[in-house]
Parts: structure tokens; C-alpha cells; sequence
């Protein structure tokens, strides 16, 4: 318009001088990085000349700036329809796309701008932006069909990097950090989505599935059902729901078969549980330690550690299976590995109840490192004192060197050796003081607990063969 031609001319020059008006006005106002009071004003310039490209421009700038990506891509978008030799609109249509996490899109508004200035450096750089978005974006579906869930956060983060509003982008790296555990900030990435869009299916389906994995099942399931109201063909959120109820119902249904001591059937519908969902690290914690309860009911004590070992590789610091494994390790006279668990146990948790299993576990451990005179004697700890006698007989004659006269002389030092160690054995086993001391772990030999003990016991031996013979 370049100036009034009659009373139609006199009016569009009043109002695309108005328009201008407006138009500096908005220009000042973005100039002091007042955007929402500049947004006002190129609003207005464009309510009086809607077709002015460059208005729609400046204002796709202003929403830019305010984070409003998607109206500034409309912006834009009808900028360059009024325009499409216009190149700022086409570039902030690139950005908008870029930001949004549209690669391909972005890639083709910036390829427009070079057609129409081939060295214009902000569009080529903008390309390669776009180019890495796409790769990073390639990257991580890859990983995550390969259940890579660090690669894809990694590859979620580089491109965020450009496309910082793209919620698609952000709702992958939330459900990965949920995959990996990192349940506080999947929540705090889906939250700040669902603050902005509270019917975000995504988002919602994310949140419920870090109360999943935290073993929060109910609250888990309602925001699947949410996610499912406002996006009734999300795959995602249906199979996770499914999954939740029916790992919960065989949770219980193994719990309920325990109380009522059926064993057998707990151990196989804990089994079938932990069949349901790989991903459910704390949960599946849970189940290997209640297989293993059952187990060791059952006296399957080895794959009860083995199963305590599976739950503490999913949650380390799950002190319930520290303290089952332990046990199963004392059961087992494993001593070492048992001191070992309950070290861990009363480092993390400083009760006297563990105070005193550990206690309990290091004169086990202690105990064991001495000569075992009930295994000497082939009894077991708790025999009476006539199954101790019994038992010393037996092992005597067995071991008595006129039966080994004929042998040769290496046997006959070994029967020899094992003929004492019985002597031994049964001088601290008959003696009750010396027993007592014995099973409470004491060293015997500090207080001369075997001075003439064989000889006492040689001497009885004879007496008792020559009786029977």
C-alpha cells in the first residue's frame, strides 16, 4: 500500500497504518523481552491486516519464545502461504517442526530456505540439527526393541537437546528411566507433561507404570484405566494393566497357598508370577524371596539361596532376602557366606534382633573352624550321653590298631590318627562341663582340656573291650 487512492485507498491505508502501529508496538515490547504484552500487539496488527505474512512472522517468533510451539507452527505455517519467498517464516516453520520433534519436517522447511538462499548459515546448521534429531531418533528405536533402556534415555537426551517441547520424545525417556528403575525422575518427567496436558494418555500411562514398578499395584491399574479412557487403543497401557492384575492375583492366590501351609502349591504359583513380567524388578524381588520360603520349606535349600541371590541382583538393598539367604546358609553350615549376609543386614539396619543372628552366625563360623568331635563320632549335635558311648565304641574298634596290624604303615598312621581323634572326641563329649564349653564355641585347648584325656579314654576303651570279649 503506498498511499490513499480515493475513500476505499484512504481506509486500508488508515488501517494497515494502524497495523504498523501495532506491529512497532509489539516490536518494542519484544525488544524488552516482554512476550506476552508483544503477542498482544502483534495479535492486534494482525486482527486489522490478517493478510500481512510478516505479521503472523513476528508473532511465530513472540510463541516461540513463550515455549508455545505448536501455535507458533501455525503461525508460521500461514505466514508462508501468504508468503513463500518468505524466509523467516519458512525458518521458524523449520524450528517449530525441530522443536516439536518432527525431523523430517523440519528438514524440508530448512531445505526451502536454502532454495532460496543457498548460503544462509542458520538454515544449514538448522539442517544438520534436524539430521541428527532423525538419527538419535533412529538410534533409540533400536535400542529399545534391544531393551538398551540407557542407550535410549542417552539418545532421548541428545535430542530433547533440540526438540525441547517434543512430548513424544519426552514420554520414551520416562518410560525407559522407568524400565531402569529410575521411578523419580520418570515420574517428575511424565508429571510436568500432565500438568500441561492433564488427558495426556502417555504421560498418564507412565505414571502408573512407576507405581507398577513399585510394587503399588491399585494405584498402578487406575492410571492405566485413565490412560485407557482417553486413548482406548493405547497397546501400552492395555497390556501393562493386564499384567499388573495378573501378577497381583497370583501373588496373593501364592501368599494365601502358603498360610494355609501348601508349599508345594505356593512354590509353583509363585513361579508362574514371576513368569508374567521381567521388567517388574521390585515385585519379582518380592516373588524370588517367597519362592524361596517356600523352598525352603520344602527343603529345597539350594535353590532357595539361589532364589534369595536372584532377588538381592534385582534389589540390593532388599534386607528380607539377605536374612532368608542367611539362614538357608546356616541350615546348610555355609558360616561364611552366613556372617557375610548378616554383616550386610546389621551394617544397613543396627536392631539387636541382628545384632544377635549375627553374633550367632560368627561362633557357627568359629566353631566350625575347629575339629568337629560329633562328626568324629558319627552323631549328630544333639545325641544323648549314651548315644555318645555308643557311638565312641563303634568308631574305637574301627580305628584300633590291632585291627590294622597287617596294614601297611601308612594306613596304620592313619587309623592311628583317627583312633585319637575318637579318644579326643569322646573325652570332651562325655564330660558334661567340657561339652557345654565345647558347644558354646570356648577354646578348650587354653585350659588343658584334653591333659590325659586320651589316656582316661584309651583306658576305659580296653576295659570296655576286654568286657565283651
Amino acid at each position: 500500500i503506498t498511499g490513499p487512492q480515493g475513500p476505499a485507498g484512504g481506509c486500508l491505508f488508515y488501517l494497515y497504518r494502524q497495523a504498523e502501529g501495532f506491529k512497532e508496538q509489539g516490536n518494542a515490547y519484544y525488544s524488552k523481552k516482554d512476550y506476552s504484552e508483544a503477542f498482544n500487539y502483534y495479535t492486534k496488527a494482525i486482527d486489522v491486516c490478517p493478510k500481512n505474512a510478516s505479521y503472523y512472522g513476528n508473532r511465530a517468533a513472540t510463541l516461540m519464545m513463550l515455549c508455545r510451539f505448536r501455535e507458533a507452527l501455525e503461525d508460521s505455517q500461514q505466514a508462508v502461504r501468504l508468503d513463500d519467498c518468505f524466509m523467516k517464516g519458512h525458518l521458524r516453520e523449520g524450528k517449530c517442526h525441530l522443536s516439536l520433534g518432527n525431523g523430517m519436517a523440519a528438514s524440508r522447511c530448512f531445505l526451502k530456505v536454502l532454495e532460496l538462499d543457498p548460503s544462509n548459515r542458520e538454515a544449514q546448521q538448522e539442517k544438520k540439527n534436524a539430521a541428527a534429531l532423525l538419527e538419535y531418533e533412529q538410534m533409540a528405536d533400536f535400542a529399545f526393541e534391544k531393551q538398551d533402556f540407557r542407550k535410549v534415555v542417552y539418545c532421548m537426551d541428545r535430542a530433547l537437546a533440540s526438540a525441547s517441547a517434543c512430548h513424544r520424545f519426552k514420554i520414551l525417556k520416562a518410560e525407559c528411566l522407568a524400565l531402569l528403575g529410575r521411578y523419580p525422575e520418570a515420574q517428575s518427567v511424565a508429571s510436568d507433561i500432565l500438568r500441561m496436558d492433564s488427558t495426556n494418555a502417555d504421560a498418564l500411562y507412565v505414571r502408573g507404570l512407576c507405581l507398577y514398578y513399585e510394587d503399588c499395584i491399585d494405584k498402578a491399574v487406575q492410571f492405566f484405566v485413565q490412560a485407557l479412557r482417553m486413548a482406548p487403543d493405547h497397546e501400552k497401557a492395555r497390556l501393562a494393566c493386564r499384567n499388573a492384575k495378573a501378577l497381583k492375583a497370583k501373588k496373593e492366590e501364592g501368599n494365601k497357598a502358603f498360610k494355609n501351609n501348601n508349599f508345594e502349591a505356593a512354590y509353583l504359583l509363585y513361579t508362574d508370577a514371576l513368569m508374567i513380567d521381567p521388567n517388574n524388578i521390585k515385585t519379582n524381588a518380592k516373588l524370588y524371596c517367597n519362592r524361596a520360603t517356600a523352598g525352603a520349606k520344602l527343603k529345597k535349600v539350594n535353590k532357595a539361596i539361589e532364589d534369595c541371590s536372584n532377588a538381592i541382583k534385582l534389589d540390593d538393598t532388599y534386607i528380607k532376602a539377605y536374612l532368608r539367604r542367611a539362614q538357608c546358609y546356616m541350615d546348610t553350615e555355609q558360616y561364611e557366606e552366613a556372617v557375610r549376609d548378616y554383616e550386610k543386614v546389621y551394617q544397613t539396619e543396627k536392631t539387636s534382633d541382628h545384632k544377635h543372628l549375627l553374633k550367632k552366625a560368627q561362633l557357627e563360623l568359629k566353631k566350625s573352624k575347629r575339629k568337629d568331635y560329633y562328626k568324629v563320632l558319627g552323631v549328630g549335635k544333639n545325641a544323648t550321653e549314651d548315644e555318645i558311648k555308643k557311638a565312641y565304641r563303634k568308631r574305637a574298634l574301627m580305628h584300633h590298631p590291632d585291627r590294622h596290624s597287617a596294614a601297611t604303615p601308612e594306613v596304620q598312621k592313619e587309623e592311628e590318627k583317627k583312633f585319637k581323634e575318637v579318644g579326643e572326641a569322646f573325652t570332651i563329649l562325655s564330660d558334661p562341663k567340657k561339652k557345654i564349653r565345647y558347644d558354646n564355641g570356648h577354646d578348650l585347648e587354653d585350659d588343658g582340656g584334653f591333659d590325659g584325656g586320651g589316656d582316661a579314654f584309651i583306658y576305659f576303651f580296653y576295659q570296655d573291650w576286654q568286657a565283651h570279649h
